[in-house]
């Protein structure tokens, strides 16, 4: 019976820990002095996706990509990218050897691409929401 209630207690703990990893909000963020308030998915996706390179203001977007295997990346590629990480290694693919583009820079993890995105206003990042501040303004949500 104890085993049980050990079992039932760890398989209620691991529940909670996995609910709270798939409720975590993610951030698309520029820096607090960019100009842009607000951003669609469909703007966003055709920055990251190398279709545009400027923001609905006119000035240039540098995309910024979480390192490979980060679970933001992975959330921000299937919730505004829509596709999966080969899907998108295959996009680039493409691309690059037909000289049309170039894949987004990585640049670590949540802290790396706030203090990356902070410093230029240039710049368009994603974090996890729980890290923005005040350096940064977040522009889209999911």
């Amino acid at each position: 019976m104890t085993l049980f209630k050990s079992i039932s207690k760890i398989a209620i703990g691991l529940s909670l820990v996995v609910s709270a990893v798939a409720f975590a909000e993610t951030a698309v963020i520029v820096s607090a002095s960019n100009g842009n308030s607000a951003l669609d998915r469909e703007t966003i996706e055709r920055i990251f996706t190398g279709k545009s390179n400027s923001f609905p203001d006119g000035t240039q977007a540098i995309p910024v990509d979480q390192n490979e295997g980060n679970a933001a990346r992975e959330a921000f590629n299937a919730s505004v990218l829509g596709k999966s990480a080969s899907q998108l290694k295959a996009y680039w693919s493409r691309l690059i050897f037909t000289g049309k583009g170039t894949p987004p820079k990585e640049s670590g993890n949540d802290a790396d691409v706030k203090d990356l995105v902070a410093k230029n206003p240039n710049l368009i990042g994603y974090v996890d929401a729980s890290v923005v501040d005040g350096s940064v303004k977040v522009v889209y949500t999911f």
